[in-house]
């Protein structure tokens, strides 16, 4: 595809700009950086990341431009974002990469959203969007994100689960070109409840949830145990995990990520009309500035949104 990826480097005293311009140094690509120009360019200079066009929509054959927002009374990384959905609703950009966000300075400056994918589902007219990561060949999609332990069995519904296994099948289909993706669903609780000896959550929620599915012509497997559905998933006998909850599907990604030199886990958001993937991390402004900050993750998105894309 012709269109470049469009990436913001997100809070421009973080690391967002570093890694963005350590993964183009790293791996000259077209894209266009929407953001602080002046913290780009002190990271471009730094690691000689040649800057073809400064304030224009201008990226071609693995040249990189920088365009900073518009004015506004909003922070520049949410002007930015802005700017950036636009350009890849209109098929200006081919995928969205985000760098992070300092969520709590944001939400003190008035931001309405608990993060991007919220931002991003306004931005583009979607109600439920799913977050999900991907870590080398581990895919996990959750049903609940960002909600305390003690409040995720009421907020899992057959509806929500459904759903989550609907737009990651879908995903999976569209944008891998898997036939008929084997998608495992975990119990929230030990041992998938053993048959109701530890909670009805299982029996309850997830099996309707996923009885509905298979019923639909979806290949969902479960209630899965989290060690079941895991040690699936490393042996490529599953695409994609569902999770119930943010820690029990992220904790064990995150942590076969890391135990692999070569994989670094991406956030990938489903259910949108455009492609958008993010780094894992946060803004380490305890490292900001430093110049060693690890650019695995910007790398693993910039390569996961053209593979989405069918890019090179």
């Amino acid at each position: 595809m012709s269109a470049p990826l469009v990436v913001t480097p997100g809070d421009p005293t973080g690391i967002g700009p570093e890694v963005v311009c350590k993964a183009l140094a790293a791996r000259p690509r077209s894209a266009v950086l929407v953001g602080d120009a002046r913290a780009v360019r002190e990271w471009a200079d730094r690691l000689g990341v040649r800057m073809d066009a400064i304030g224009s929509w201008d990226a071609h054959a693995g040249r990189v431009s920088v365009l900073e927002p518009g004015p506004g009374t909003e922070a520049v990384e949410v002007r930015s974002l802005r700017v950036a959905v636009a350009a890849c609703l209109a098929g200006r950009a081919r995928a969205l990469v985000t760098g992070p966000i300092h969520k709590a300075r944001l939400a003190r400056e008035g931001f309405r959203h608990p993060g991007h994918t919220e931002f991003l589902a306004e931005l583009c007219g979607v109600e439920a969007p799913v977050m999900a990561f991907v870590g080398g060949r581990v895919r996990v999609a959750l049903v609940t994100v960002h909600v305390p332990l003690r409040d995720v069995s009421s907020r899992l519904t057959p509806a929500r689960v459904g759903h989550t296994i609907r737009v990651a099948d879908q995903a999976l289909r569209e944008r891998l070109g898997l036939l008929s993706p084997r998608i495992g669903v975990c119990g929230p609780n030990p041992h998938a409840s053993d048959e109701g000896l530890i909670g009805d959550d299982e029996a309850r929620v997830i099996a309707p949830a996923i009885a509905t599915a298979v019923a639909a012509g979806i290949d969902a497997r479960g209630p899965l145990s989290t060690e079941t559905a895991f040690r699936a998933a490393v042996r490529g006998e599953i695409d994609l995990v569902v999770a119930a909850y943010h820690d029990q599907g992220l904790g064990p990604l995150k942590a076969l990520a890391a135990a692999s030199e070569s994989d670094h886990a991406v956030n990938w958001t489903l259910g949108l009309p455009i492609v958008r993937t993010s780094v894992d991390h946060g803004t380490a402004h305890d490292i900001a500035g430093r110049g060693v900050a690890d650019a695995g993750s910007m790398l693993a998105a910039l390569a996961l949104a053209e593979q989405l894309t069918k890019g090179p």
